[in-house]
């Protein structure tokens, strides 16, 4: 049986091996106009370039305007001790809400929440909730849509707070928050809130060495 079997191969080898180099000629030719841009039948592709050419669906732009701008004055003296000045540019009459010593953990909670709860922090007292009332002072201001006043902000000196602690601190210096203050205008924009961390020096902490 063996005998005829090795018979059969060596008369049909010659067949055998043009056949399997044909195959490869063609596959390889399929792969080589494939690289150059031509259209090769799906079965000669590969699996990744297969995947590579299925289609990204498209996403929708969408415009929204920020109704809020804030910047803090550097031409003034600026440190804990001394308040700083802020200057805030809105599209709509605002709350400015600035929270001296917040707790770290405690925004980052508030911010979790305005993220995924159930209601926007969209007033100055949802905010407050929102930090479990974890600051050492709050001090807030009324912005017309046309004020481009600065508006100065301290810590009362009689807490006695000149300084928040070396790095890495646990309480912000100043949480600055920017809100609308006209229920309507929190209906006309998709931006409700602005939430800025402004970094002062003070006694154990310089901005020059940063």
């Amino acid at each position: 049986m063996a005998a005829v079997f090795l018979i059969t191969l060596y008369e049909y080898s010659p067949l055998f091996y043009i056949t399997v180099i044909s195959l490869c000629f063609v596959v390889t030719a399929a792969m080589v106009l494939g690289w150059f841009g031509f259209d090769v039948p799906v079965i000669l592709r590969s699996s990744d370039e297969t995947e590579s050419v299925v289609p990204v669906p498209e996403k929708r732009m969408v415009q929204v305007t920020n109704p809020f701008a804030l910047e803090v004055e550097s031409s003034g003296v600026a440190s804990v001790t001394e308040g700083v000045s802020l200057l805030p540019c809105c599209l709509e009459p605002c709350v400015l809400s600035c929270y001296w010593g917040c707790g770290v953990h405690a925004l980052q909670g508030a911010l979790q929440t305005h993220q995924h709860g159930p209601s926007k922090l969209a007033t100055p007292h949802l905010f407050q909730e929102a930090l479990h009332f974890q600051y050492h002072h709050c001090q807030s201001f009324h912005i017309s849509g046309e004020d481009r006043e600065e508006h100065y902000t301290k810590m009362p000196a009689d807490l006695g707070i000149t300084d928040f602690g070396l790095l890495p601190r646990e309480r912000y210096p100043i949480v600055a928050v920017l809100t609308l203050a006209e229920s309507e205008a929190r209906d006309t924009y998709n931006i409700v809130a602005s939430v800025t961390v402004v970094h002062v020096p003070d006694d154990k902490y310089s901005l020059e060495h940063v």
